[in-house]
């Protein structure tokens, strides 16, 4: 778009990112919610993944059983029978050894394929759900910066989630249960007792793993701010090195950086106290224990296996609630970003591509009218931009709107390719509201030329493609010389094979510009739209690339926004726009 657009998005940008600052940042999805996406196989890997780790998590708990007994072999009047008595005890090591190996390897295996495939779909349904979005999403609710980040870093927080660290959860909680299974039924009397200890453990892990997930929150925001500097820096560059922005980028993203690090450093230290409180707790279970087994003992009739089977059963039952922490925190990053995620892939924007009701034309003449137009950007509701306008364009007419900086003439452009939708009156197209209108079918029937033309990096052909992917040759070739670029890319060592670099930084500006009109060329538009396709090249390629829409201009619809005498004087009409109004019009 113009200057006027790009100046428009920049401050709406903006706008909304105050709005949205540490909006819902600590709102997460319901554990289950996060497996919405997993299919039949999904199911039945995580299935074989959760009995595993069951028979993985017992397998400690099983292990005090056997060490119970290998310490009663060691009792006995016969010293002679010991080693006899050990070597069968011990065998049950070798079982648990074999059967945990079998277990562990399932277990990480299918929780790792499950959450791998989860998390490729999400990814997949993230991408899309954003690129279906109306322009104005962009403006109010998110940046360019966000969308990124979320996709890179929230993404692989619900991988970890859905994959190995649920698995990793069930064995913990299989060990909690079966620890203290084991110990009642071996000695309740001495497990009650050692109940005692498990309130403050519980305690310290509820109060770590809160605290967690609200500074995890907040370094995540800072991590996403940080982001937005360096894509908004990257998107911008040579304004960044032509004002020596450079140290002012580097300052702004280290102070977000130097933010989220605070907030890094706090969670080490609440981790690293909960975890030293948990242990305490343990070293005095351990005192309490052995002496009140001491009495058991004596009172009871109580073994010294017994005592050491119940001491460890119930111990490693409760060490598994803390070992479980870096599990659970794990979890409720994945659930905070699973609703992040979530929260745009349900989300219907109110300009839907993917919406197929809407009137299917066989063609489009391409007469274009806005009729008592009323519009306010939705980032700057107070700022109304066009005020009643009103402007008929005929068939194959050429009209040419001029007018001062922030007249409104780039937001023209916006409805008719229904980037956004007027607040009040209608935009037609031969005649039918463009909203009742397929928005895909009828985008197909309009093409786009900008002031700054946007090539991806991939092949000069990808390039003409994007709009007619099934394109041949000879009509890529055809748009390419109706673009006054074929001379140019037949030079080229790849010819239209070259690869365009980032932003096609390894072509001119009036290069990318032809290969722009070339790729709008390629759709066979009805309707041709110009927003200042010219003002950012210097003499030579504005004369080339004017030639180029000259030609093609004929037959089709077409509306140029300019500021250059040598743009607009081959138009058929001019429209002079002013404080969102037609002040005047004049066609030979």
């Amino acid at each position: 778009m113009g200057d006027e657009a790009m100046r428009d998005r920049g401050e709406e940008e903006e706008t909304g990112a105050t709005k949205r600052k540490d909006a819902g940042a600590t709102k997460k999805v319901a554990f289950f919610g996060m497996f919405r996406y997993a299919t039949r196989a999904d199911l039945a890997l995580m299935g074989v993944g959760t009995v595993a780790a069951m028979v993985n998590g017992m397998s400690e708990p099983l292990m005090t059983v056997v060490f119970a007994a290998v310490i009663e072999s060691f009792g006995g009047s016969d010293n002679s029978a010991v080693l006899h008595r050990v070597s069968k005890v011990v065998m049950y090591y070798i079982y648990l050894g074999i059967g945990t190996a079998l277990a562990s390897f399932l277990q990480v295996s299918c929780w790792t394929m499950a959450g791998e495939r989860q998390s490729a779909r999400i990814r997949s349904l993230y991408l899309e759900a954003v690129l279906k979005q109306d322009v104005s999403f962009f403006d109010v609710e998110m940046t360019t910066g966000e969308a990124i980040s979320r996709m890179s870093a929230d993404t692989v927080l619900v991988q970890d989630a859905l994959g190995e660290k649920v698995g990793k959860y069930a064995q913990l909680l299989t060990t909690f249960v079966g620890g203290f299974v084991i110990g009642f039924v071996r000695g309740w009397t001495l497990a009650l007792v050692m109940l005692a200890c498990i309130p403050p453990s519980i305690l310290s892990f509820a109060t770590v793993s809160r605290l967690r997930a609200q500074i995890s929150a907040r370094r995540q925001a800072s991590y996403d701010d940080a982001g937005n500097v360096v894509e908004q820096s990257i998107r911008a560059i040579r304004t960044v090195v032509s004002f020596n922005g450079e140290k002012k980028a580097v300052a702004l993203y280290n102070a977000l950086i130097k933010k989220a690090y605070k907030a890094t450093v706090l969670e080490g230290l609440v981790t690293g106290l909960g975890i030293g409180c948990i242990f305490c707790v343990v070293f005095c279970s351990y005192s309490l224990a052995f002496w009140y087994g001491a009495k058991l003992i004596i009172s009871k009739g109580y073994t010294g296996g017994q005592v050491i089977n119940v001491v460890f059963a119930i111990l490693t039952g409760s060490m598994a609630i803390g070992n479980a922490s870096p599990s659970i925190s794990a979890i409720a990053e994945g659930q905070s970003a699973a609703h992040r995620l979530f929260e745009i892939i349900n989300r219907k924007p109110k300009i839907d591509i993917s919406d197929t009701s809407g009137i299917v034309l066989d063609d489009i003449k391409g007469d274009v009218e806005l009729n008592n137009v009323f519009f306010r950007y939705p980032a700057r509701p107070e700022q109304l931009i066009l005020n009643g306008l009103s402007l008929q364009v005929p068939s194959s007419t050429t009209m040419a709107i001029v007018g001062e900086s922030g007249s409104g003439k780039s937001t023209l452009i916006s409805l008719v390719e229904r980037f956004y939708d007027p607040q009040a009156g209608e935009v037609l197209i031969d005649g039918i509201n463009i909203k009742n209108l397929k928005l895909q079918w009828i985008r197909g029937k309009i093409s786009l030329v900008s002031q700054e033309p946007l090539l991806f990096m991939t092949s000069i052909k990808d390039n003409i493609t994007y709009g007619k992917e099934d394109a041949t040759l000879e009509e890529i070739k055809r748009a390419a010389e109706l673009a006054n670029a074929a001379n140019f890319i037949e030079k080229l060592p790849n010819a239209y094979e070259t690869m365009v670099g980032q932003s096609g930084a390894q072509l001119s500006g009036g290069q990318k510009q032809r290969i722009a009109i070339a790729r709008a060329i390629l759709k066979n538009p009805k309707v041709l739209l110009l927003d200042e396709a010219t003002s950012a090249l210097d003499v030579e390629s504005e004369r080339v690339v004017q030639e180029a829409l000259n030609r093609i201009m004929v037959g089709i619809t077409t509306l140029i926004v300019a500021h250059r005498l040598s743009t607009v004087r081959n138009a058929d009409c001019i429209t002079v726009v002013h404080q969102g109004k037609v002040v005047e019009q004049g066609c030979p």
